[in-house]
Parts: structure tokens; C-alpha cells; sequence
């Protein structure tokens, strides 16, 4: 009996019933398209900040900044003085830890040591400097018709006159990063954030060998390729893979062990930044929290940190639709339930001549309320089913189009603390310490819209349908059989 009078009244009032569900349906597409948009920002910030960070990475450990790092520790260039004839060419490098701030080896142990810690591993961020060039002595050139003898005593001989002419120094200044990767812990670290595209990846069992993985970018320019060579600091690596960056910018320009990386620059057993991957997420500000009581001397980052240091047009849109999105949604939900909510208890109110026939006949106040909540949750049920599609179709809108949103990361403090950039890049390079050079990269916003938004979105359809028949059957209840007799006319 429910359900067949529950079928003939919502057929016979489809309009009204249309109305109802339709705005519903409004509430229900807003909180999918903005809860898709949001869930988008979130994955393209994570691709931004896998450049810096690398995949599987929780957070980072750094030595803290103290007021005196980096200070006196300017790039000094020594030449040879030889002949006008001698036109060979002087080359020097300079290796130099990104921001002149690194930890002892067996920090990394004692990190890994940490409870709720699931992996640990160190890597050294160098800076190279290679000045190369030819000094030319200039030719005196004598001239002619000078006295030469002013003011000297006699017999004196005449002192020639004439220029210098020609000579100087031909240099060229070629930088770029290194990064020193533990090769027996391939999991971590920036360089998994990078995908191998030709030749391989190091082998654990390389920790020492003279092999290196060059930036796809950098290969490049500077025309390498599997099986190339490259010299650092008169030591010479085989180019045993090339590597393209999955988003953004790579981490470093060549790969080396982690030993080959800590003789280069002089630092033995020196790490300047450790890769930590908690147990859980749900244990990362836990770790932390760890990592910053009992190794003292350092700084901790997480990708939660990093992620605030974010700016350009993919932060202002993270923020609209975070804050702005987020109480336009729930505006428009409060307004569509509270229409709901009103425009069933107008039906109510059209229709006192029947409920009140149906309690003349024995109907009971309880019969009539549960009628009339049943026809609002269906009504609420076909808004929601609506409201999906409208999302859905709203969702796959932001997706097709995918518009480009700019983000810089990290334009100044220590917030990061990885590898990258060249004079006063990266962690410092030769420009101070903490001084990491803003990154700028565009990604590609989507929309993806997940099971449980979807979930969350039937809720609401049930919820907006109990809202309206709750304002409904509250004054169904109230009607007695004498206020349909005095509609009859």
C-alpha cells in the first residue's frame, strides 16, 4: 500500500516533484565539481613537489641553518703564469656543497633508527664550477723619435718608449649540479622522480664506480649520450644512462655514486640531505616530531612544509577553491535543503483535503508523516542522481579542458633543502646558505572524481530528502479531519 500510493502521488506530481529534486541536483553537481577541483589542485601540487622531492618521500632532514654557514667560502681560481707561446688551455673545477651545510653519514643511521621510520637514505648536493681559457701575452710595440735621455745623467742609455699591444684572457664560466645518490637504496631520493629513457640506472653493487646518469635536458645541450664522457675534477664518468623528469625541473644535471660525489668535493662520510619514508601517513607528523627531539642540529621538512612555500596561480586557485569553493558549496546546499524543505511543506499545505480524508479513515498522524518523508527521500534520491550527472559532466568539463596552472616552489628560507640550482640555487650554492632558487613549472589541472565523492554525494541526496520530509511531515502531523471538512465546499 505504501509503495503503490507512493508511485500514483509522485507520478501525479511530477512538476512539483522535479522541482524539489532539481534543486538538490544543484547543491549535489557544486559539491562534486568543487570537491573533484580540489582533489586536482592536491595531485598537481604533489606533481610539483615530486621535482624536489623525489617519489616515496615523506619528508627531508637537513643541517639547521646557523648565522655564520657559508660565510668565506667564495670560489677561488688559480691559474698557471706560463709563456707568450704556450696557448694551450687552463681548465679548473670547483666542487662545492650546495649551501655549505652537510651532516655526518651516521646521522642517516641514527634518522633510520627513529620509531615509525620506514627508510632512510643521504645524498650530497654539489655545485661545479669549471673555468676554462687561454691567457695571451701582449707584444711590446716600440716607437720611434723619442729623446729618452730627459733628465738623465750622460752616458746614460735612453729608455724605450712604446705600448703594450694585444694580449688578455679568454675564460669561459660552465656550471651545473651534481648530485651524489646512495646507489644501494635506489627508492629514494630525487632521482626517482625521474624516469630512465635510454641506457640504465645505477647498480647497487656500483657504490663506488666511475659511472654517472645525465639529466635528459642537460644530455642535451651539452650532446650526451649512453656511453659519453664526462670530466669532474680530472675524473673522468661513463654516462651509463639518460633520465627525463616526470614534472618539472630534474633535481640535479648528472647522477654519481654517493662516494664518487663525497671525494669530488672533499666531504668523506658527508651527507647534506637525508630522504625519509615514514611507516605511515598517518605517522608522518609523529616522525617529525621524532627526528627533531633526538637528532639534534638539524631541520625536518615534510612535503606538508614544502608545499606551503608554493605560490603563482596554482596556489590562488588552490585557495578559491578551498576556502571560496567550500562555503559557496555549503551556501548553496543550506539554500537548496531549506527550498526542499519548504516547498514540501507547501504540498503539504496544498493537499490538507486529502490527509485529512486519510485520517478520517483511519490513517494515523505517524502513517501520514512516514507518506509523506518517503515521497521527499525519493524525491531527493532522483536530485541526487541528477546532481551526479551534473558533477560528473562538470568534472569531465575541467579535465577535457585542462588548463594550465603556474607554481613556484620555494623562493627563499630553507623550506626544502634538496638539490638543485648553481651560484646561490638549490640549497645555497655559492649565493649564502638556505638560499634555494624559486622553481617555476606549469601543470596541467584535472578534475578526478573518486567513489567516495560519490558517496558523499548519495549522503547529501538522502540528507536533502530527509530535511524536506521532516519540514513536510512536521505539518502533515499537525493536520486534523476537521480541516479537510472545511475544505469542502
Amino acid at each position: 500500500m505504501f509503495f503503490t500510493y507512493l508511485r500514483r502521488e509522485l507520478r501525479r506530481r511530477r512538476k512539483a516533484a522535479l522541482v524539489v529534486a532539481s534543486g538538490l541536483a544543484l547543491g549535489i553537481a557544486l559539491v562534486i565539481v568543487v570537491t573533484s577541483v580540489s582533489n586536482g589542485m592536491g595531485k598537481a601540487q604533489d606533481k610539483v613537489l615530486q621535482s624536489l622531492y623525489g617519489l616515496g618521500t615523506d619528508m627531508t632532514v637537513t643541517k639547521a641553518a646557523t648565522p655564520t654557514s657559508g660565510e668565506s667560502q667564495r670560489p677561488r681560481f688559480q691559474f698557471d703564469a706560463r709563456g707568450s707561446d704556450d696557448k694551450s688551455t687552463q681548465s679548473t673545477d670547483r666542487v662545492r656543497v650546495q649551501g655549505f651545510t652537510t651532516l655526518s653519514a651516521g646521522t642517516v643511521t641514527e634518522v633510520a633508527g627513529q620509531k615509525g621510520v620506514s627508510s632512510a637514505v643521504g645524498g650530497l648536493s654539489l655545485s661545479v664550477v669549471k673555468v676554462s681559457g687561454q691567457f695571451t701575452r701582449g707584444q711590446f710595440q716600440q716607437q720611434n723619435g723619442g729623446s729618452g735621455g730627459e733628465g738623465r745623467g750622460p752616458g746614460a742609455p735612453s729608455a724605450p718608449q712604446g705600448s703594450v699591444q694585444g694580449g688578455g684572457a679568454n675564460f669561459d664560466v660552465n656550471q651545473y649540479t651534481v648530485y651524489g645518490t646512495d646507489v644501494t637504496k635506489p627508492a629514494l631520493g630525487p632521482l626517482t622522480s625521474s624516469e630512465i629513457t635510454s641506457g640504465r640506472t645505477f647498480r647497487t653493487t656500483e657504490t663506488n664506480a666511475e659511472v654517472a646518469v645525465a639529466d635528459s635536458a642537460y644530455a642535451k645541450e651539452k650532446k650526451l649520450k649512453t656511453g659519453s664522457t664526462v670530466t669532474i675534477k680530472s675524473v673522468k664518468f661513463q654516462v651509463i644512462g639518460i633520465a627525463t623528469a616526470n614534472s618539472g625541473d630534474a633535481a640535479a644535471n648528472l647522477y654519481v655514486p654517493l662516494k664518487q660525489a663525497q671525494t669530488l668535493s672533499d666531504n668523506k662520510d658527508k651527507v647534506t640531505t637525508i630522504y625519509v619514508k615514514a611507516a605511515g601517513s598517518q605517522q608522518i607528523d609523529t616522525v617529525k616530531s621524532a627526528i627533531q627531539k633526538n637528532v639534534s642540529g638539524t631541520t625536518v621538512t615534510t612535503s606538508a612544509d614544502l608545499a606551503k612555500t608554493v605560490s603563482g596561480s596554482l596556489s590562488t586557485a588552490s585557495s578559491l577553491a578551498t576556502n571560496v569553493g567550500k562555503w559557496l558549496s555549503i551556501a548553496v546546499l543550506v539554500a537548496a535543503f531549506l527550498v526542499a524543505g519548504l516547498l514540501t511543506s507547501s504540498a503539504v499545505s496544498r493537499r490538507v483535503r486529502e490527509f485529512g480524508t486519510l485520517k478520517a479513515l483511519g490513517w494515523k498522524s505517524g502513517r501520514v508523516t512516514r507518506q509523506v518523508v518517503g515521497e521527499a527521500v525519493v524525491n531527493g534520491l532522483v536530485g541526487g542522481v541528477l546532481g551526479i550527472a551534473l558533477g560528473l559532466a562538470g568534472a569531465y568539463a575541467v579535465s577535457a579542458i585542462s588548463p594550465t596552472l603556474q607554481a613556484q616552489v620555494g623562493s627563499s628560507g630553507s623550506a626544502a633543502g634538496g638539490p638543485g640550482g648553481g651560484f646561490g640555487g638549490g640549497g645555497g650554492g655559492f649565493g649564502g646558505p638556505g638560499r634555494q632558487a624559486a622553481k617555476s613549472l606549469e601543470v596541467a589541472l584535472t578534475a578526478p572524481v573518486s567513489l567516495t565523492t560519490i558517496a558523499v554525494a548519495v549522503g547529501l541526496a538522502v540528507a536533502g530528502g530527509l530535511v524536506a520530509g521532516a519540514f513536510g511531515g512536521w505539518r502533515a502531523s499537525r493536520l486534523r479531519p476537521a480541516d479537510a471538512l472545511r475544505r469542502v465546499e
